[in-house]
C-alpha cells in the first residue's frame, strides 16, 4: 500500500494495560509508531493489515464503510489497485463518497430521499 516499507506487531505485556503495538515505516521514512503517523498513512496501515488478513484468510465478501476517507488521490490509485486485485477471489461491497474509489466499481447504489422520510434506492451497473 505504501510502495514499499514494512510494519511491526509488538506485544506489549510489560503495561498495566498489555495490548499489541503496532508500528510502521513507509518507505523512505523512518520506522514510527501507528499514533505518530498523519491520518493518511494511518488509513493506509489499517487498510493494508486488513488486505494482510484477508490474503491469509479470503472470505466470499468483504465490507468496508469508508476506509478511504482519509486518502489522497495518489493513495487512492494505490488502495483500488490491490481492491482491484483482491476482487478476483472476493466480493467487495464498499460505502464511499470518494470519486476514484467510485471509479473502480462493477455497480453502484445510492440512497436519495425526494419526499420527506421517503427513502429510494437508485443503482448503476457499470459494463
Amino acid at each position: 500500500m505504501f510502495g514499499g516499507g514494512r510494519g511491526e506487531l509488538v506485544l506489549d505485556d510489560a503495561s498495566p494495560e498489555p495490548g499489541v503495538d503496532i508500528f510502521i515505516q513507509p518507505r523512505g521514512k523512518r520506522l514510527k509508531d501507528v499514533d505518530l503517523l498523519s491520518g493518511g498513512e494511518k488509513a493506509l496501515a489499517a487498510i493494508a493489515f486488513i488486505f494482510g488478513l484477508f490474503l491469509l484468510r479470503p472470505t466470499p465478501f468483504c465490507l468496508l464503510d469508508e476506509v478511504d476517507s482519509a486518502l489522497d488521490d495518489a493513495n487512492i490509485g494505490r488502495f483500488a489497485n490491490v481492491l482491484k486485485e483482491l476482487s478476483g477471489q472476493s466480493q467487495f461491497i464498499l460505502i464511499s463518497h470518494n470519486k476514484g474509489t467510485m471509479e473502480i466499481a462493477d455497480a453502484l447504489y445510492g440512497i436519495t430521499m425526494e419526499n420527506p422520510g421517503v427513502s429510494k434506492v437508485v443503482s448503476v451497473k457499470l459494463n
